[in-house]
């Protein structure tokens, strides 16, 4: 302690001595003088402008100073990094400092040429300051800062984060936003956008509602993956070394209606159920005669393998000493070709809770193809359903690409049912109903994830849905029975309310990045490919939500009105409708679920 306590007397005197000489002391104001912040959007008053983030978002409450702080959450494989690259000049000090709230945050920068540094706190319950410096290498232009919490644990704030030192050798601020912004050509699935040139601009970035989706060099740009009969919403930044400029005006945009993908003859709207063909529950028998007209999708429920692996898929029908009532094959069969008749489609659903199926093998694959072929042939039917649940579709620990999988269940089903629908023709009806897990937890979780140790099934419905999208007549996720999820507001949405169900579809219908990986993106499926699963009453299945709700959501993802707290990022009026578990549940509750479809739809 008495040494430091002399060597700070000693710089001192040196300081002073410095600061006689007149020479000496110009030169020190002019380095002062040069020092400057040259963070971009350090206080994320601009939302998450200037930062790449891999589950963050900003919120307005807690802050430590303006109105936005940045709030991010680790998972168990990823520790919630955000970061931006920022110039500077070689050889030269730099301080890094910013506000922190919430266990385990780290606030650092690399990339700096010499060591990289960090800072971090174990536990801030309150805002607490994070601060560490660093020097530049001899050949050091840009250096990252970031910051990130820690794997599992609960979400952080950061705000007011700063990096002072001598500012870049580039423009030495960043450009005016671009002006001009205007669509060039609309397809039902891209639009084309131009804007002015902008003085000392080396690039520009391209929002659609409100997300980072493209940088380019040039004053054009066309955004693909989009979905037919959308609105978009579209913005441009400018970029230079020295950072990112405000957005310009937005301009809007609505996709074309799409190609039909199967769907052609049915309703602009429509209402899919599942029907007890082969059991009897609480819920009662229902012949398939005494379905009302209002159902223009009937799931027979359910066709079962024979073992896990074999397969081989058989459709029984309900006995009689379960099901007093049920009707004779002949009578079934007309009841098929009766709905047909009424515009109707009646499909065989293969899995269901109990139904595993695992096509391990080519030669379960090619057995699938022929006994699924048996069952629609012997009633006539117009298609096929795909309710996996359970442990049906699981990844190896080395497919990590939705685009390329190679895990042998996955591969062997999407070539089964490319097969049937080559087989069948366009007119052949395929639709899936999986589970959220398999499905929109895929933005956090993408099979065993990079380090092992996560679910395998994690989002393995993905590369299933992405290879037979142009095939895929419906996709109805089952919201319901269903754990908490991540939704593109990077907030956990739980069962019970509208903004489950927004969520839940928002994400299919704008797309995500898997696992976080904003270079791997699940492009949005088109509206009308899309109908939202709900159960039809308390006794159906955890979720139920009451018709006010199912209003609610209906009215905020069509028309953007009567949204709750959650904001979809565009607005789908061709939404095709609504699925429900099941036909039979909903007899029993009075028809109170077709009652508020038809309410709504007419």
């Amino acid at each position: 302690m008495e040494r430091a306590r002399r060597t700070r007397s000693v710089l001192a005197a040196l300081a002073a001595a410095l600061l006689a000489v007149p020479g000496i002391t110009a030169l020190s104001s002019a380095a002062r003088a040069a020092d400057a912040d040259v963070a971009t959007n350090g206080g994320f008053e601009s939302g998450l402008t200037g930062w790449t983030c891999t589950a963050g978002t900003t919120v307005n409450s807690p802050v430590h100073s303006g109105s936005s702080a940045l709030q991010a959450t680790p998972s168990g494989s990823d520790n919630a990094r955000c970061s931006q690259t920022v110039t500077v000049q070689p050889n030269a000090q730099y301080t890094l400092s910013g506000y922190v709230r919430g266990p385990y945050v780290y606030l650092g920068a690399t990339g700096t040429g010499t060591t990289d540094v960090s800072a971090w706190t174990q536990s801030a319950p309150d805002w607490q300051k994070l601060s560490t410096t660093f020097r530049t290498g001899a050949a050091t232009t840009k250096v990252t800062i970031h910051t990130h919490g820690w794997y599992g644990t609960g979400a952080y704030q950061a705000d007011d984060i700063t990096l002072v030192g001598p500012g870049g050798s580039g423009t030495g601020q960043p450009p005016a936003a671009p002006a001009g912004l205007r669509t060039t050509s609309v397809t039902s699935s891209s639009v084309g956008l131009s804007w002015s040139a902008v003085t000392g601009a080396t690039g520009y970035a391209v929002y659609r509602d409100g997300a980072k989706v493209q940088t380019v060099t040039g004053t054009s740009a066309t955004v693909s993956g989009l979905a037919a009969s959308t609105a978009y919403s579209f913005q441009v930044t400018a970029l230079n070394d020295a950072g990112e400029s405000a957005k310009s005006a937005p301009v809007t945009a609505t996709t074309t209606a799409g190609p039909g993908g199967g769907t052609s003859d049915l309703p602009p709207h429509a209402l899919v159920g599942y029907l007890h063909a082969s059991f009897a529950n609480g819920a009662g028998y229902t012949r398939l005669a005494d379905v009302p007209d209002s159902w223009d999708v009937i799931d027979l429920a359910f066709g079962e393998p024979t073992s896990v692996t074999s397969g081989d898929i058989r459709f029984r029908r309900c006995p009689v000493t379960e099901c007093p009532n049920v009707e004779s094959d002949a009578e079934f069969k007309a009841a098929v070709k009766a709905k047909q008749a009424a515009g109707k489609k009646v499909l065989i659903s293969i899995g269901g809770q109990n139904g595993q199926v695992q096509l391990t093998t080519t030669a379960a694959r090619d057995t699938f193809v022929s006994s699924v072929s048996d069952i629609i042939d012997t009633y006539g039917l117009d298609g096929l359903d795909i309710d996996f649940e359970g442990h049906s579709l699981s990844l190896n620990p080395n497919d990590t690409d939705f685009k390329n999988p190679t895990t042998p269940v996955i591969v062997n089903l999407i070539s089964a049912l490319k097969t049937l629908k080559a087989k069948y023709g366009a007119k052949f009806v395929l639709t899936m109903a999986p589970e959220t897990f398999f499905v929109q937890n895929g933005y956090q979780y993408y099979g065993t994830g990079k380090w092992g140790g996560q679910d395998p099934r994690c989002g393995a419905y993905l590369p299933v849905i992405h290879a037979l999208r142009d095939d895929l007549t419906l996709l109805h996720v089952q919201d319901y029975n269903s754990g908490p999820i991540m939704g593109l507001d990077n907030q956990y949405h739980s069962m019970g309310g509208a903004d489950f169900h927004i969520a839940m579809t928002d994400m299919l219908l704008t797309g995500f990045p898997v696992a976080g990986d904003q270079n791997n993106v699940f492009p949005p499926l088109r509206p009308d490919q899309v109908a939202i699963g709900m159960p039809a009453s308390t006794n159906a299945g955890n979720g139920h939500v009451s018709p006010a709700e199912v209003t609610k959501t209906l009215d905020c993802l069509t028309k953007k009105t009567n949204c709750g707290s959650y904001a979809t990022h565009g607005t789908w009026p061709a939404l095709r409708g609504l699925m429900t578990w099941s036909v039979n549940w909903d007899r029993y509750a009075n028809w109170e679920f077709q009652k508020t479809f038809d309410a709504y739809f007419g």
